[in-house]
């Protein structure tokens, strides 16, 4: 009769208990990374502020030959860094700068006061008429004709190509000429792909929508509600327990060794998985197939590997957090179960 008892009871812990309890580390997990106020607004504005300094990075790096080996691509960024102006001027100057400094900063800003429970959800618009009017601004035409006049002057192909380009409704920066053909014909073939890509932004953006007011903070509701989720896998825990134990020392060490397996789990995996998608994140752009057409995109790539490195850290590492406080609840129980007395 005893050893049936343990049995089914390593049964409910093994196929039923443990596998819940993963699961639900995970969900909880994943939900506190998803509301968290440092994924949804700390960063974004963490990437405002380090877009410049990356952006010249890449400038003066797609101008190695063995960075970027093709010579079209190098010319026009040589073109880019003689320029008068730097494009991290230019951002100033436009106004878009100062949009991403004080309207989006201050958006995000309200969004990460009402996921912590600063402020109530009510609707948060970004304005992005601003954006808009800056990137039609005179400021980006002047520019792109100040990077257009450190071209050198097209023969009879390059001119062929840009009229090529004047009569489609769109192209792709790969398309360019690395020439100046007459200027009203170049900043023409421009205006087109500009016009067309601020045409197709929304005046804002609303957050919130229909969100009524909850108490506590949004996010600290919807992480607390996920905290209910560990009743299931608990009384499966403490059903298997019961049936496999025979005292109350026993029940402890089977209950606190059962939580500690299920939390040590979902901690492994966190972390290794965590690991391969650091990995994947560094290594596998490098790793050249027919995808990558140009090396433009392994550098930029390489450039801004810290942004989804930094998302994925935010995402596994509340993983890696509930699945700590879950093993020191079976530790502590285990601890428990040698003060109550060994089962004999």
């Amino acid at each position: 009769m005893r050893a049936t008892r343990t049995i089914i009871g390593l049964l409910i812990i093994i196929f039923l208990a443990l596998p819940i309890l993963v699961g639900v580390i995970w969900t909880v997990g994943v939900t506190k990374a998803a509301v968290s106020p440092e994924l949804i607004s700390d960063l974004p504005r963490e990437i405002i502020d380090e877009f410049p300094r990356y952006l010249d990075d890449i400038i003066r790096e797609a101008q190695d030959p063995s960075v970027i080996r093709d010579a079209d691509t190098r010319a026009w960024f040589t073109a880019i860094s003689r320029a008068s102006m730097k494009p991290t001027d230019v951002l100033e100057r436009s106004g878009i700068s100062g949009w991403m400094e004080g309207e989006l900063s201050r958006s995000l800003a309200k969004i990460g006061e009402t996921l912590r429970g600063q402020r109530d959800p009510d609707p948060i618009f970004l304005n992005l008429r601003p954006l808009k009017e800056a990137l039609h601004s005179g400021e980006i035409e002047r520019y792109v004709e100040d990077v257009l006049h450190q071209l050198p002057a097209c023969d009879e192909e390059g001119l062929n190509a840009w009229m090529v380009l004047a009569d489609r409704s769109s192209w792709e920066c790969e398309d360019l000429p690395p020439c100046l053909p007459d200027m009203d014909l170049a900043l023409s073939v421009m205006r087109v792909e500009l016009t067309a890509d601020v045409d197709d932004v929304p005046d804002e953006v609303e957050f919130f929508e229909g969100v009524d007011f909850v108490p506590f903070g949004f996010s600290k509701v919807v992480v607390w509600l996920s905290y209910l989720l560990f009743l299931i896998p608990a009384g499966f825990l403490i059903l298997g327990s019961l049936v496999g134990s025979s005292s109350a020392g026993s029940f402890c060490r089977w209950f606190g060794v059962s939580t500690f397996i299920g939390g040590l789990i979902p901690l492994g995996m966190s972390l290794f998985v965590g690991g391969i998608t650091h990995w994947a994140i560094r290594w596998a752009p490098h790793m050249k197939t027919e995808e990558w057409s140009s090396d433009l995109g392994l550098l930029i790539l390489g450039k801004i590997d810290w942004i989804p490195m930094m998302i994925v850290d935010k995402i596994f590492s509340p993983v890696a957090v509930v699945s700590g406080v879950v093993c020191i609840v079976g530790v502590f129980f285990f601890a428990v179960s040698f003060l109550m007395g060994r089962n004999k």
